[in-house]
């Protein structure tokens, strides 16, 4: 032990979809298919195994080797070709399929993929894919990162694309040293052959590359593993720690330029009228051109050299706004709006029988209400464009951080008029994103294209880097949705449910988007429901509504997660105490036998915090909340106190059942950071609210977010089990502020239904 089905994007995503994006790749595919052997023996002899050095390398080794390969079965996904380079001094680097923005996988993929390889873990790297159809989610058949599903989804492919790199390493060494494969080794590295013979797999990257790749292998039995399962540092944390991290605002080009857009104050608003003669009079200032922006809005854009020069161009702007055509979102009248709405049934999710509401010994009636959220990644929104070539040879070429390089790619070729197959995506680190990066829409880099193109048009050659601020970000849009709650629960004397009626009420994040088909079914976007009712046995019906407003949304860290668990777990604990039981042994009793991964979270948060044993501090109570999200179970146990009408947040153990877990530190550190911001969703001043359309906050003097004052304690213990990963870069938010909250109700005998807390 270490110590210290929710958002699926999709099972199968609909055909149309996939249709699209490989059609979009489909001249690369031919371009490649038709690489001659001798040019390819060149290029990647040059460097080593040289897998992955241009776009689907993967064809271009089919065309390299043996028939046998050429045949090959195996899917773009499952070739070592993309995916792994090792260099003649045995440095090897993992191609990651996956964006990293600070959830480690940068590590945990390499991890899993040396396992199997026997790499020397001391010459691993890593770097990011891109929009190569190779680096497309093994399940769910698209360029994604979110719902918790890199590790989840591609341990096993990672574990076959190490082994078979492994086999033909071994495939290598046997045919230089006359021997049969099945007498040869490996160990870190290195192939061990008779009489203590060694080769490197520098020394063996080359002739490896010719060999055929196997369809099926062999994976260790887990007990043999070195690297998976043992705490591993960081591979990128030399570089963040002392700021040689890179990341995708941090894109420097010659000649480059540096855009920001006057978005309208109004979502969809736009340009009546403009006077920008202040603005061209900047130094620096190189252009102003009104742009097309999202959801039918129109900006201006002004491109100069430096993000300074740009911002006081931007600045000195005489914008005249019409928003007369758009809808005006008042959060006050909204609210009211959604608590009518509460009072009256919904679509379906669940329709049990809850007549016994009528006669119930004890009632509860409870109603939630949730704010806007917005994601206020450290590093805003950021896309650098760089166009060339004319007419039907246009390229173009982008640096960005994305959770969806393959949607990115067709979005931009759609704005720029450049075939896809002269587009180029680098996907470069994020610093944060928690959902905002991955937008079906793609409205930043939608708008980063129109504005390298309407720069192009205006003679400006140079590439141009789109920049937002801070107050664009939190003002921008996309927020986690506005919901209300309203429950009505009937129990007995023994605190058993005999029927609860719940209706929601909030934006669907999934209409109007390519995953709507199959993520909304008989009205209900299953993203809103996710985490409602289950893991406990409850004759509920559960409906909702959906109403359509000029406010943007999208998925925010652990989804529908961030509102459902703390209706959930707070209700489950005022039932709980309404029957005189302890919330622990309430929860232990209602999963019975089929519930084991809940059971053991709670009872080793429980067992590992002394709840129960041990005496707390005068002023001070315990919170229990534990919730499953994105296949993960994370149960909490917090402490808390009220300073006057003040929460405070002392100490958190998390009990984390993830299955096998990979990388123990990473684990650690993703439950740290998802309590802190499940706690910033807590914390006075959390919220969005407009007033009038317009967006009130703009930066983080007015959208409060955790500072190091407000980090409690947290420590993260591990349940041990040897299945194969779950996902967990969202489970550890949900269960905190449900935990907190009923800490408080224990303090003041009211938990908070409003969030964030406001005790008066």
């Amino acid at each position: 032990m270490y110590t210290s089905t929710p958002f699926n994007i999709a099972d199968q995503l609909p055909k149309g979809l996939q249709a699209l994006m490989y059609r979009a790749q489909g001249a690369m595919d031919n371009e490649a298919s038709g690489l001659q052997r001798r040019s390819f023996l060149k290029v990647v002899s040059a460097s080593g195994f040289a897998l992955g050095a241009f776009p689907l390398l993967t064809q271009a080794q089919a065309q390299a080797a043996t028939p046998a390969a050429a045949a090959s079965a195996l899917k773009p996904t499952q070739q070592p070709s993309a995916f792994v380079h090792i260099a003649k001094d045995g440095t090897v680097t993992v191609t990651i399929n996956r964006l990293d923005f600070g959830q480690g996988v940068q590590t945990g993929l390499p991890m899993i993929l040396a396992e199997e390889l026997d790499a020397d873990w001391r010459l691993v790297k890593s770097q990011h894919g891109n929009a190569d159809p190779a680096y497309a989610d093994p399940v769910m058949g698209m360029h994604l990162t979110g719902g918790s599903s890199a590790i989840k989804n591609s341990y096993t492919q990672y574990r076959e694309l190490g082994a078979r790199t492994r086999a033909m390493l071994v495939a290598a060494a046997a045919a230089q040293w006359g021997v049969d494969a099945s007498s040869l080794r490996t160990r870190e590295g290195v192939v061990i052959g008779p009489g203590g013979k060694r080769l490197g797999y520098g020394e063996l990257a080359e002739a490896a590359m010719l060999q055929p790749v196997p369809e099926k292998v062999t994976l260790k039995d887990p007990k043999q593993f070195r690297i998976i399962g043992k705490p591993t540092g960081r591979l990128d944390a030399r570089a963040k720690s002392s700021g040689g991290q890179s990341y995708g605002i941090d894109t420097r080009l010659p000649g480059m330029l540096t855009a920001v857009v006057a978005h309208p104050p109004v979502f969809a608003g736009k340009v009546k009228s403009l006077d920008d003669a202040a603005a061209r009079a900047v130094p620096g200032v190189k252009a102003v051109l009104r742009v097309p922006l999202d959801r039918g809005g129109e900006g201006v854009a002004v491109v100069a050299e430096g993000y300074w020069a740009a911002k006081q161009g931007r600045d000195a702007l005489k914008v005249d706004w019409d928003t007369s055509t758009v809808e005006k979102v008042d959060s006050a009248q909204q609210l009211a709006s959604y608590r009518a709405l509460a009072q009256t049934s919904g679509a379906l999710k669940y329709n049990a029988d809850v007549s016994p509401l009528a006669t119930a010994p004890k009632k509860i009636s409870a109603e939630f209400v949730f704010p806007y959220l917005a994601h206020a990644p450290m590093e805003p929104l950021n896309c650098t464009v760089q166009l060339s070539g004319q007419g039907a040879d246009t390229k173009a070429e982008l640096w960005l951080g994305t959770q969806m390089p393959g949607l990115d790619t067709l979005a931009a070729s759609q704005v720029l008029g450049v075939a896809p197959q002269n587009l180029k995506m680098n996907v470069q680190m994020a610093g944060g994103g928690f959902g905002r990066r991955g937008i079906p829409s793609s409205d930043y880099v939608v708008e980063a294209c129109a504005v390298a193109k309407a720069a192009r048009t205006a003679g400006l050659t140079a590439a141009v880097r789109t920049l937002w601020s801070r107050e664009d970000d939190i003002k921008g849009g996309y927020y986690r949705p506005m919901h209300v709650h309203r429950a009505e629960i009937g129990l007995d004397a023994q605190g058993k449910i005999l029927a609860w009626d719940h209706v929601i009420v909030g934006q669907s994040i999934i209409a109007g988007s390519p995953f709507e088909p199959f993520m909304v079914k008989d009205g209900v976007d299953a993203t809103m429901v996710e985490g409602m009712k289950e893991p406990y046995d409850i004759p509920m019906r559960l409906s909702v509504h959906h109403p359509k407003l000029n406010v943007p949304v999208l998925w925010w860290r652990s989804v529908g997660s961030t509102h459902t668990a703390y209706v959930m777990e707070t209700l489950i604990d005022e039932v709980a105490r309404s029957a005189g039981q302890d919330p622990v042994a309430y929860r232990l009793q209602r999963f019975g036998d089929k519930h084991p991964r809940h059971r053991a979270a709670l009872q080793l948060a429980v067992s590992k915090s002394g709840y129960g044993k041990r005496t707390l501090a005068a002023g001070r109570a315990w919170g229990v909340a534990v919730h499953e999200s994105f296949n993960t179970v994370v149960a909490y146990v917090v402490e808390a106190s009220v300073k006057g009408t003040t929460p405070v947040l002392h100490a958190v153990t998390a009990g984390v059942h993830c299955n096998l877990a990979i990388n123990p530190t990473s684990i650690e550190a993703q439950i740290q950071g998802a309590a802190l911001m499940g706690l910033s969703m807590c914390l006075p001043g959390a919220a969005i609210t407009l007033k009038e359309g317009v967006v009130e906050q703009s930066n983080f003097g007015d959208y409060q977010v955790p500072r190091i004052t407000d980090m409690p304690t947290v420590a993260v213990f591990i349940a041990p089990s040897a299945d194969a990963p779950t996902g967990l870069g969202e489970p550890g938010l949900p269960p905190l502020a449900p935990a907190f909250a009923n800490a408080i109700a224990k303090l003041t005998g009211q938990a908070p239904r409003e969030l964030p807390f406001k005790l008066a």
